[in-house]
């Protein structure tokens, strides 16, 4: 059965994200573990739900392992397919970061030296100015910025590419700190990279979220802020200001018109929110019944 996980797993890294792809071999070794005091499939429920999971997490597990069943069925393998049903995970409005939080954040990206200062407010402005992922910020190069129509090419899942837009004042910024921060920053190394860690190299996931994690902190904030909620909170502002869930979908790299929907949901919840703050009745006291 070795053989045949390896294949299903190089086919999946053909289709799939790396982040995706590790999602997958996470739930497939604990999958494995498990068969090795079971056989019995219906009971991999019990076994996971021992493992403190998430309800998502959960979910994705029985999902990977559904995945892997098919797989081994188009091979001709029988499976214990039938007796793993999909996990329902209630839909759950993604945490965002406001404009008010995100102007707390943005002052503690500051620094003493001036071109990683820069840095740190480039990096915090394509995250909640762009909704870019942080895989697409670590890997944006020099020839993605494109003077002629002030915008900026972003690698997403997949390796699809998008063109995003700039506003003056951030494409302004980019450029300021590309020709005036940057060389500085390089050292003696040589990239396209835009943004540079404090090694003069392209930055990891690990430095932009240690990066988040300080900057957090300074903040006030009791959670890390991470990529997702600077990417929700991006694309909820834009709902807000009426921008149609198309364009959302475009600019945040969707796939689907589902994923990007869900924002409807947070602009129902703060629709709610401001009724109930702000309705003439609100601030009216009922009478009491006689």
């Amino acid at each position: 059965m070795k053989n045949y996980l390896n294949q299903f797993l190089e086919e999946l890294e053909i289709h799939h994200s790396p982040h995706t792809l590790s999602a997958y071999k996470r739930d497939l070794a604990l999958y494995n573990c498990f068969l090795k005091n079971n056989k019995d499939m219906a009971l991999l429920y019990e076994y996971i739900d021992k493992k403190g999971l998430s309800a998502r997490s959960k979910a994705r597990v029985i999902s990977s392992v559904r995945s892997y069943f098919r797989f081994l069925e188009s091979k001709g393998k029988k499976t214990q397919l039938k007796k793993l049903s999909p996990v329902p995970v209630q839909s759950t409005l993604p945490k965002l970061i406001s404009p008010k939080e995100f102007q707390k954040i943005y002052k503690a990206g500051y620094e003493e030296n001036r071109h990683k200062r820069a840095r740190n407010h480039i990096t915090l402005l394509l995250l909640f100015g762009l909704g870019c992922r942080i895989s697409e910020i670590i890997q944006i190069n020099l020839q993605d910025i494109n003077e002629s129509d002030s915008s900026l090419v972003v690698t997403g899942k997949r390796n699809k590419q998008r063109m995003l837009p700039l506003t003056q004042d951030l494409f302004t910024q980019i450029r300021t700190y590309i020709e005036q921060d940057r060389p500085a920053l390089l050292k003696s190394h040589k990239t396209n990279s835009t943004l540079i860690n404090n090694r003069g190299k392209r930055p990891s996931r690990v430095d932009v979220w240690r990066w988040l994690s300080l900057w957090s902190k300074k903040a006030g904030f009791t959670e890390v802020k991470s990529p997702h909620q600077f990417r929700h909170g991006f694309a909820t502002g834009l709902l807000e200001n009426g921008v149609d869930l198309r364009s959302i979908q475009f600019l945040l790299g969707h796939s689907s018109i589902q994923t990007t929907q869900i924002y409807t949901s947070v602009k129902q919840d703060h629709l709610k929110q401001t009724i109930q703050k702000h309705h003439p009745l609100s601030a009216m006291t009922p009478l009491k019944r006689e």
